[in-house]
C-alpha cells in the first residue's frame, strides 16, 4: 500500500471515531445524567481506536473526548458536579481541564499497551480486548474521582451536601458502584467491536 493510501485511510479512521465520539455527545447516549455524576459510554470509541489504531490515535480520540467533557460541563450539563471537568462553572479552575482532558487521553494508551501486554502474557485476543477494555475504562474513572477528591474535595462536597470527611467515601462508592459497570460494559463491548474489526481487516493486524 501506498504512503498516500496509507496516510488517507488513517484520516478516514480517524474521521469516522470522532463522528461517533461527536454523536454520542450530541445525544443522549453519550453522557447519561446522575444527580451525582454523568455516567459515560462516550468512552468506549476511545478504547477501540487505542486497541485497534494504535497509543497515538487512542491518545488523539481521547482528547476528542475530553473536549466534549469540557463543551457538555460547560454548556449543557445540570449536574452539581459540572465544574470537576470545566472552570467556567462555580468551584471550578485550571485542575478542571487537567481532570477533563489527562484522563480521557490516557483512555486509549492504556487500553492499547493493555492489550499489547495481555494478548502477549495469554495469546487470546477477545480475553485480552475485554480486559484493555476494563482496564481503559477504569483509568478514566479511577483519576477523574481521584483527582476529584485531591483537588476538589471542599466545593465537592459543598456541591453534594456531604461532609468533606465523607468525600473519600462517596468518591469510592462512585468508582465502585459506576465505575465496575462501566468498565464491564466497555470491555465486552470494545472486545465485540475490535474482534469484527480485525477480522474484517485481517491482512491489516496480521
Amino acid at each position: 500500500m501506498t504512503k498516500e493510501r496509507e496516510r488517507t485511510r488513517s484520516l478516514v479512521e480517524m474521521a469516522l471515531l470522532t463522528a461517533i465520539i461527536l454523536i454520542l455527545f450530541v445525544t443522549p447516549l453519550g453522557y447519561i445524567p446522575l444527580f451525582f455524576m454523568n455516567a459515560t459510554t462516550i468512552h468506549i470509541p476511545v478504547i477501540v481506536a487505542g486497541i485497534v489504531l494504535g497509543w497515538k490515535k487512542g491518545a488523539f480520540c481521547g482528547f476528542v473526548f475530553g473536549l466534549t467533557s469540557f463543551l457538555n460541563a460547560s454548556f449543557k450539563s445540570a449536574s452539581v458536579t459540572a465544574f470537576l471537568f470545566t472552570p467556567l462553572k462555580p468551584y471550578g479552575n485550571f485542575w478542571s481541564l487537567v481532570i477533563a482532558f489527562v484522563p480521557r487521553i490516557l483512555i486509549g494508551v492504556v487500553a492499547y499497551f493493555a492489550y499489547k501486554a495481555l494478548f502477549k502474557a495469554i495469546g487470546k485476543k477477545s480475553l485480552s480486548m475485554f480486559f484493555a477494555g476494563v482496564a481503559g475504562s477504569m483509568t478514566n474513572t479511577i483519576l477523574v474521582m481521584g483527582m476529584a477528591y485531591i483537588f476538589f474535595a471542599k466545593p465537592y462536597a459543598a456541591a453534594t451536601n456531604i461532609a468533606v470527611d465523607g468525600v473519600l467515601k462517596a468518591v469510592c462508592g462512585i468508582m465502585v458502584v459506576n465505575g465496575i459497570p462501566e468498565a464491564i460494559i466497555a470491555g465486552l463491548i470494545a472486545s465485540a467491536v475490535c474482534t469484527a474489526l480485525m477480522s474484517a481487516f485481517r491482512n491489516r493486524f496480521n
